[in-house]
């Protein structure tokens, strides 16, 4: 496949305004955006003085006839991209850019919270989150976490994901997904909560009655036992991974495709005087898939909320009051393009902000990054 530049993917948006009141080019409007937000600004407000301070150096690239786009010309054309275009722009350079992708792969929702307004409900996204690579793959927006069951099977389709393991949370667990995953050439290890009654409540007795009682060493030697410990100001977790390969017992194993085991965590946490134990079980397509090797997927799927945590406090998603129409989902893609070119870009190793506080800064390195796909 080959691979697209950022240029590329902005320039295949159609432009939507009518011809007449277009003072400002779409392509270069959204690459003084794109600019933006790697540098940290989040409001349409925040860009255009930063595209003042940067003239000169995009006059070196940029036409500009007409000047810089303000702050309200930069709304007005992300309120009116069309934003399934959009994601499928991004996707296809996800795809063109990373050649191949391996190990978990985990789906998470997000809402964005402060879009909504009145009666618009909060903008909230399915997001696909390569763990291994750190980047985002594609995302997909949906009116709100009820409706992330219709949304994750379209994303999924959209991916390539031959080789991974897909993991979601238990609003995913549905057959249906499970057949998509192993249709895409991959495996899934789904968490599996009430919403799955009689699977849950089973496997669940099945645990309580077969599996706890046994001694741990002799289940850590059939590699069905892995536990991990974390110390650390006051704070006291213990945490269990216990799996069973064998799924012959339940009598509609069939109606899931693939069904290798399940398994679960069991976390034990001690702070302040108080003991907190929780329990979160999961099934899995993976053969024969050991303890250690449930507990390494469990913690990749913990780690999409880092992914989460540099959304809100970096870029400040939650934060947000873009609103209007196609704005809200739009500027969120955008933040997704930023989040993976500023995680590829590797000659600088240091944390997202400082590389973003060098790019305010050093022109060379803005455009190093905003090139390094």
């Amino acid at each position: 496949m080959k691979k697209l530049t950022l240029e590329e993917v902005l320039e295949g948006m159609e432009d939507k305004r009518r011809e007449r009141s277009v003072w400002h080019d779409m392509k270069e409007a959204l690459m003084i955006i794109l600019l933006g937000v790697i540098c940290g600004a989040t409001s349409y407000a925040k860009i255009e003085i930063f595209a003042e301070g940067k003239k000169e150096w995009l006059k070196g690239f940029l036409k500009m006839e007409n000047g810089i786009p303000g702050a309200y010309t930069m709304r007005r054309i992300m309120m009116s991209i069309d934003s399934k275009k959009l994601h499928e722009r991004f996707i296809e350079w996800m795809k063109s850019v990373v050649a191949e992708i391996g190990g978990v792969v985990a789906v998470d929702g997000k809402t964005s919270r402060r879009t909504k307004d009145g009666a618009k409900k909060a903008l909230h996204t399915v997001s696909a989150y390569a763990h291994e690579r750190g980047l985002v793959l594609g995302q997909l927006a949906c009116e709100e976490k009820s409706n992330e069951i219709t949304a994750i099977p379209k994303l999924l389709e959209m991916l390539e994901l031959k080789g991974c393991i897909v993991t979601i949370d238990a609003m995913g667990c549905q057959t249906d997904i499970a057949d998509k995953i192993i249709d895409k050439g991959a495996d899934y290890c789904l968490s599996l909560k009430e919403n799955q009654g009689n699977l849950y409540n089973d496997i669940k007795l099945y645990t309580e009655t077969e599996i706890f009682p046994d001694d741990r060493r002799f289940l850590a030697g059939s590699g069905q036992y892995h536990r991990e410990i974390e110390k650390g100001h006051g704070r006291f977790e213990k945490r269990e991974y216990f799996v069973c390969n064998d799924v012959s017992w339940i009598p509609y194993a069939d109606l899931w495709r693939n069904l290798a085991g399940f398994g679960v965590c069991v976390s034990t946490v001690e702070q302040d005087g108080k003991k907190t134990v929780s329990f979160n079980y999961s099934i899995y397509s993976v053969p024969n898939m050991t303890a250690r090797e449930f507990a390494k997927c469990k913690r990749a799927h913990w780690s999409v909320e880092s992914f989460h945590w540099v959304l809100d406090m970096v870029f400040r998603d939650d934060d947000s009051r873009a609103r209007a129409d196609n704005s809200a989902e739009n500027l969120n893609v955008f933040r997704h393009f930023a989040s993976n070119l500023l995680k590829a870009e590797s000659s600088f190793k240091s944390s997202i902000p400082n590389k973003q506080f060098k790019c305010l800064f050093d022109n060379d390195y803005l455009w190093k990054v905003f090139s390094c796909s």
